[in-house]
This record gives C-alpha cells, structure tokens and sequence, in this order.
C-alpha cells in the first residue's frame, strides 16, 4: 500500500473539511439555479407533463402587442407590479440617510448609548412576521393606534376625521409599507455599518480640522463623508439589490398583495405564478428577468458609481 505523502495527506483533509459546504452550495444554490433556467423554457402547471416552449415565457412576459391601433403589454400585471417595485424602492435612500443619521448621533459618547443602540437594532433581529402583524394593528381603519391619534387629534382642534385607509387604499397601501420599511430598516445592519465606518475615521484628522477652525458641518463634508464613502457605496448597492428582492413578507400579511394588485412586487408575483397560478416556466421567467436587471444595476455601479468613492489609507 503507497503510502500518502504529506502534502497529499493535507489536500485530503482540506478537501474534506470543505466538502460540506460544498456540497450545500450544491444542493441549495448551483443546481436550483441551474433547473430555474431550464424550468423558464418550459410550460408546466406540476399536474400534467412539461412541455417545451423556448423563448415564449420570456416574449409573453416582456412582449407587447398592437390591439386597435394601440401598443398593449402581453403582460399588464407584470409591468404593473415591476412598477410596485421600483415604487417601494423610493425610500432606499431615506433609509440610509436614516441609517447614518442614527450612526452619527450614536457615534457619540453618551451615558446609556448602548441601550439606544440595541433599541434601534431591535426591529431587524425581530420576526418579521411579528413586525407585519405589529404593523397591520397599527394601521388598523377601525382601533388602530394611527388612526386612533388621528381622530382624537381632530377632535381636539374641532376637525372631524375618520382616519385613513392605510392598507386598504390604492393610495396609501404602498406609502404605509414604505414607512413601516423605514422604520425596520433605518436602524439596522446599515446602522451597524455606517457606525464601524465612522468609528475607523482617524481622530487626528478632525483634530487638524479644528486647529484649521473648521466648525461641525464643515468636517462631516470634508473628513466623514469621503471616508466613510466605501462604505455608503456598499450599502446603496446591496439596499438596491435588497429592494428588486423584497416586498413580499409585507405584503403577503398585512395587504395580501392588494388593494388591486397596488402592493404585489416582482417578488410576490414569483410567488402567486408558482403557488397560487402553478405556472413553473412563467414564474422561472419572472425570477431570472429580476436577476437580469439586479445584475446589470449592480454592474453598472461598480463601473461608474465606484468612481464616486475615496479609497483613503493612513
């Protein structure tokens, strides 16, 4: 029997001991990619076989068509909730202003700063179901504490009000997920972020500022925000890739996607297409189209949004 030499024996070992990651990165990320691509050039409803459909998920889901002299989509709902979407996605950049709000003013030493540290991030390691149900009681038409505060406030200033129709109107159903949105997300994992960035600034710098005598405002635009701008970059990337992601927890619990379709994301439309409509190929189609886009963006801002970050070393 040869016997192994011992770099050969430390190949084996470091094989091994990788194998299990491996193996799950093969078992819940390469090969479900893998069938989804193959499953979007398909027709299949998980009760009859499957049939081969080329290209005709993607020309339905992205195709329009002439109809009385007028260009339709071929898949109005799609381009409906795509619109959700980029909708919700407003409020990224409010979030991480937020976010870097909180981490500046925690940034400071104060008595009690790591109690309000775990208050803000308090939301983001909560269920996120629980926040939902938290959130639909909050937004309640009838006892909710909104509402509530609404009315009483009216009637302390002689106004009559019923309150308003959070989750149940076309017209505020997105912007009441947007501020709950806000509230989970201000002072969470961009919170923590924005904070380590701020607190691996060199003192000394803002020291020579002040002998310079460069007041508060001044040093946050010349010192703090191009430090801590790698930072930032990260964080509106992976917000941005967040949001083409997000939406459907939301809206599965407290709108059900409604009022008239106004709160159903690309996400949740993946969702309806594989579980409610059993349509595997056009769900497929829908998840590799929000890969597509998620990936041009993200392409994009490291070409050309990259080129706004200050790369400092002292």
């Amino acid at each position: 029997m040869t016997k192994l030499k011992s770099s050969e024996k430390e190949a084996i070992a470091g094989y091994l001991f990788i194998l299990p990651n491996f193996a799950g990165f093969l078992a819940f990320i390469l090969l479900p990619v893998i069938f989804s691509l193959l499953f979007s050039f398909i027709k299949w409803n998980l009760l009859s076989p499957p049939s081969f459909v080329g290209f005709s998920n993607f020309i339905n889901l992205l195709g329009f068509h002439k109809e009385a002299g007028t260009w339709l989509a071929n898949d109005p709902l799609f381009w409906k909730c795509f619109g959700n979407t980029l909708y919700l996605m407003m409020i990224i950049p409010i979030e991480i202003m937020a976010s870097l709000f909180l981490a500046l003013v925690i940034n400071n030493k104060m008595r009690g700063i790591s109690l309000f540290k775990a208050v803000f991030f308090l939301p983001t390691i909560t269920n996120g179901v629980a926040i939902c149900l938290l959130w639909a009681w909050i937004y309640n038409p009838d006892f909710g504490l909104l509402n509530t505060l609404i009315i009483n406030l009216g009637k302390a200033i002689g106004i009559h009000t019923n309150g308003i129709p959070w989750t149940s109107s076309v017209a505020w159903a997105k912007p009441s997920l947007m501020i709950m949105g806000l509230w989970v997300m201000m002072g969470g994992y961009n919170m923590i972020l924005f904070l380590a960035a701020l607190q691996g600034v060199p003192r000394e710098l803002y020291e020579a500022s002040e002998i310079d005598g460069a007041g508060s405002w001044q040093k946050f635009w010349a010192i703090t925000w191009p430090m801590i701008s790698p930072t930032t970059f990260f964080v509106a990337v992976m917000a941005t890739i967040g949001g083409f992601q997000g939406g459907f927890m939301q809206a599965y619990i407290m709108t059900g996607g409604g009022p008239e379709y106004s709160t159903t994301t690309l996400e949740y439309l993946i969702y309806n297409h594989l579980y409610s409509w059993h349509n595997v190929g056009y769900a497929a189609g829908i998840a590799w189209f929000v890969f597509l886009v998620v990936f041009l963006i993200t392409v994009f801002n490291w070409r050309f949004g990259g080129k706004l970050v200050q790369y400092s070393h002292y």
